[in-house]
C-alpha cells in the first residue's frame, strides 16, 4: 500500500468514525418509558411519588405521600424565596425548601441575549431540573420536600462587603419537632451548603433519614454532528467517575452504598452535584417519576433525636459551570465531569497549554493559534522527516509512472519494482504519513477540549467569530480550511493511480463540507495547522530540490 492510499484510508476512517458516532447519538436508542412511570408531569399540581425508597433501611419505614398529613405552618412568609449572590440567583419554594431555579449570573443564556442568565435549575416544562432534600421520618409528618416551611423574609441578597449569607427556613410538626433548613451561600462560589438542624421539643423519639436528590427531565442535546453527554454520574472512592445515561437508569436503577462520594446530573458545560457529609456511608439511588423525569440522589443512615435533644446533618450542592480548577476543590473526582473522552490525558495537557496562553493574550482564539504553533514546533523534526520523504517521492514520480506503464498488467511485478526503486533511492513510502498520524490524536483531543471546556463557551475571537464553541456563522473558516487543504494536496506527489488521484482532489472539499458544522475554534486550529504545514513542506521541498 503506497502512502497516498494510506493517507486516504486514514482520512476516510476518521470521517467515518465521526459520522458513525454522530449517527449513533442522533438516531440510536433513547430511554424507553418505564412501565411504572406516572403520566403526570412535574408541572401539575398533584405531586408525583418522588421520595427516596428506604426499602433497604430496616430501622425505618417509608410512608406513602398520600398518608403524610401536613405539618403546622409557623409564622412567616410562604411565597417563593429569592436568594442573590454575585454568581447565583436562586428561587427556593417554601414547600419542601426545593431549589426550583438557579440562574448563573455570569453565563448568558446565549450570545443574542446577554442580559438573560442561563438557568441551570428551572421548573419550565422544556427543561425541568430541580434539587430536592429533606428529612424522611417514620412518624406522622416528615420534613421532606413536600412539607411546608416558612421564612422571615422572601428576599435575601449578599450585601457588599459580606462574604456569607445564611437563609433559614423553618418547619414544625404537631409532635413538637422543629427543623431549621439552612442554605449557606458564599461570595465567589457556586457551592451551596445545606444544613438540617433538628430540635426535639416533643415527648417521643424522632427517627429520620436525611436525603438529597436531583430531578431532571431527559432532553436531547444533539446539534448537527455535535453531541455532548447529558446524564448522571456517581463517584465512589473506588471509582471516582462513573457515567449513566438516562437509558442506563431506565434499564437498571443505581443502588450503591459508599462513603465520601457524590452524585451529579451533568450536561454540556454545566453540572449539578450533591455531596454528602464526609466519612458517613450513604445509599445512592436512582428512580423514574414520569416518562421523561429521572432522579439521582442519596440517603443517609437513620438518626434518632431523643426528647430535649438536637441534631444536625449537613451536605453540599454545586450548581455551576464545569470549571476544572473550581471542581477539583469542591469534591475529589468532580473535575472529571469535564470529560475529554479516551484521549483525556492529551486533552488535559492541551487545555493547560491553552489556559497558559489565554493568561497572556486574554483571547481564546489567539490562544488556539499559539497552541497550534507550539504543537507544530514540538513535532517539527518528525514532520520535516515526513516532508523530506514526500519530496523524494515527488522527485521519482516520473519513474513511478513509467514503472506503472511497464507493468500495467502485472500487479505483483509493479509492486516489486516500486519497492526496489524505494530501496535504491532510500525512500520510506510511508514516511509522509507520519505527520498525519501524529496530528490525528491531537486533533481529536483538541476537538473535545474545545467542545467540553466551558471557558470557550461564547468566547469571541475577532470580527465575525464571536463564539468559538459553535460553527462559523459565515462559513469563512471552513472555506479557508478547504483552500488550504487543496493547496497542500498540490504540494504532495500526485498518485499514480487515477482513482486515488481523483479521491485526493475531492477530499479537501468533502472535509470542508464536513467541518462547516464543527466548532469555529476547531476549524481555526485545523486551518492554522494547514498553513504552517504548507510553509514547512514548501521549505523542506525547496531544500531537497536544491540538493538534486
Amino acid at each position: 500500500m503506497d502512502q497516498t492510499r494510506l493517507i486516504v484510508l486514514i482520512a476516510l476512517s476518521f470521517v467515518s468514525l465521526m459520522l458513525w458516532e454522530a449517527w449513533q447519538r442522533d438516531y440510536g436508542p433513547v430511554p424507553a418509558p418505564a412501565e411504572q412511570a406516572s403520566t403526570q408531569t412535574p408541572d401539575t399540581a398533584t405531586p408525583v411519588r418522588d421520595l427516596p425508597d428506604l426499602t433497604g433501611a430496616p430501622t425505618i419505614s417509608a410512608p406513602a405521600i398520600a398518608d403524610l398529613p401536613s405539618a403546622t405552618p409557623i409564622a412567616g412568609v410562604v411565597e417563593p424565596i429569592i436568594v442573590e449572590t454575585d454568581l447565583l440567583s436562586l428561587v427556593i419554594n417554601p414547600v419542601g425548601g426545593v431549589i426550583e431555579r438557579a440562574a448563573l449570573r455570569r453565563y448568558p443564556e446565549d450570545g443574542e441575549n446577554p442580559e438573560t442568565s442561563f438557568k441551570l435549575l428551572d421548573t419550565s416544562s422544556e427543561r425541568y431540573f430541580i434539587h430536592q432534600s429533606g428529612l424522611k421520618a417514620n412518624t406522622a409528618a416528615s420534613a421532606d420536600h413536600y412539607a411546608t416551611f416558612s421564612a422571615l423574609s422572601s428576599h435575601h441578597e449578599l450585601a457588599p462587603g459580606e462574604d456569607t449569607l445564611v437563609v433559614t427556613l423553618t418547619w414544625r410538626s404537631p409532635e413538637g419537632i422543629e427543623v431549621d433548613k439552612q442554605y449557606i451561600v458564599r461570595r465567589g462560589s457556586y457551592e451551596i451548603e445545606l444544613a438540617h438542624k433538628v430540635r426535639n421539643n416533643g415527648s417521643a423519639d424522632w427517627t429520620y433519614h436525611h436525603y438529597d436528590q436531583l430531578q431532571r427531565k431527559f432532553i436531547d442535546t444533539t446539534q448537527y454532528f455535535i453531541h455532548t453527554f447529558t446524564g448522571a454520574a456517581i463517584s465512589t472512592p473506588e471509582k471516582r467517575y462513573e457515567k449513566y445515561t438516562f437509558e442506563d437508569l431506565t434499564e437498571e436503577p443505581v443502588k450503591v452504598e459508599t462513603a465520601n462520594g457524590w452524585a451529579a446530573i451533568l450536561e454540556h458545560y454545566f453540572v449539578g452535584a450533591i455531596i454528602p457529609a464526609k466519612d458517613v456511608a450513604y445509599q445512592y439511588y436512582s428512580s423514574i417519576v414520569s416518562e421523561e423525569n429521572y432522579i439521582v440522589g442519596y440517603y443517609g443512615p437513620a438518626q434518632t433525636v431523643h426528647p430535649g435533644e438536637s441534631a444536625e446533618t449537613t451536605s453540599r450542592i454545586f450548581v455551576g459551570p464545569k470549571l476544572q480548577k473550581m471542581l477539583a476543590d469542591v469534591a475529589p473526582g468532580l473535575e472529571l465531569t469535564v470529560d475529554y473522552g479516551m484521549l483525556w490525558f492529551i486533552g488535559k495537557i492541551l487545555f493547560w497549554i491553552l489556559d497558559q496562553w489565554h493568561g497572556l493574550t486574554g483571547n481564546w482564539g489567539w490562544s488556539i493559534i499559539l497552541l497550534t504553533l507550539a504543537v507544530k514546533l514540538m513535532f517539527y523534526p518528525l514532520s520535516a522527516a515526513g516532508y523530506r520523504s514526500m519530496a523524494k517521492m515527488r522527485k521519482v514520480q516520473p519513474r513511478l509512472v513509467a514503472l506503472r506503464e511497464r507493468h500495467q498488467n502485472d500487479r505483483a511485478a509493479l509492486n516489486q519494482a516500486m519497492m526496489d526503486l524505494y530501496k535504491t533511492e532510500k525512500i520510506n513510502p510511508l514516511g509522509g504519513c507520519l505527520p498525519i498520524l501524529i496530528q490525528i490524536p491531537v486533533f481529536i483531543a483538541l476537538y473535545w477540549v474545545i467542545l467540553e471546556s466551558v471557558e470557550l463557551r461564547q468566547a469571541p475571537w475577532t470580527l465575525w467569530i464571536q463564539d468559538l464553541s459553535i460553527k462559523d456563522p459565515l462559513f469563512v473558516l471552513p472555506v479557508l480550511m478547504t483552500l488550504s487543504m487543496w493547496l497542500q494536496t498540490r504540494l504532495n506527489p500526485a498518485p499514480i493511480d487515477p482513482i486515488q488521484a481523483r479521491v485526493m482532489q475531492i477530499m479537501p472539499f468533502a472535509f470542508g463540507a464536513f467541518f462547516a458544522f464543527f466548532p469555529a475554534g476547531l476549524v481555526l486550529y485545523w486551518f492554522v495547522n494547514n498553513c504552517l504545514s504548507i510553509a514547512q513542506q514548501w521549505t523542506v521541498t525547496r531544500a531537497e530540490e536544491r540538493k538534486a
